[in-house]
């Protein structure tokens, strides 16, 4: 009897060892020169960096750093895209999906096109051209204090297209 009580607790202690040990944290890949049809967790463009994606498939987010530049093209994208003081975002590509949102702030241009977006996609405080055509926004597009004002147009947007947005929709 001895035996199977201390089998069942040998059983009980490896059994909360394992709830007790944590999950995996996700990776950050940093990206400063190119990569194709791979998967990665997360993908950083670090500052100052050039990152070309093409058939790149990112789980997590892409973060865009100050003074960096992204080229993508027919990329899926879990998460979101955000970009910061970046100074230059191209997102294009009739299989571009993106199932979070996309955000381009305080930065150069941007060129998104034929771009898949479930969530929002806001342009705010850009100081340099803004392309924004032929996507599918499932949520709003909201551009503000940009100069000059996003140009474009032919997207087809569920939500609003509000400020400097208006007249990029259909």
């Amino acid at each position: 009897m001895n035996a199977v009580k201390l089998a069942y607790a040998v059983l009980v202690a490896a059994a909360v060892a394992i709830v007790a040990v944590p999950a995996a944290l996700a990776e950050e890949r940093k990206c400063r020169e190119s990569l194709n049809a791979v998967t990665v967790d997360n993908l950083k463009v670090p500052r100052g960096a050039t990152c070309t994606l093409n058939g790149t498939k990112v789980k997590g987010t892409i973060k865009v750093g100050r003074g960096a530049t992204l080229f993508a093209t027919n990329i899926k994208v879990v998460g979101n895209i955000q970009a910061e003081n970046h100074e230059r975002v191209v997102v294009k590509g009739m299989r571009s999906r993106v199932g979070g949102s996309i955000q381009i702030v305080q930065g150069g241009s941007a060129t998104i096109r034929n771009v898949k977006v479930k969530g929002d996609m806001q342009l705010f405080e850009n100081d340099d051209a803004i392309v924004v055509s032929t996507n599918r926004v499932d949520g709003n597009l909201q551009c503000k204090e940009n100069d000059p004002e996003p140009t474009g147009g032919g997207n087809l947007v569920e939500g609003n297209a509000e400020d400097q947005c208006e007249d990029l929709d259909v």
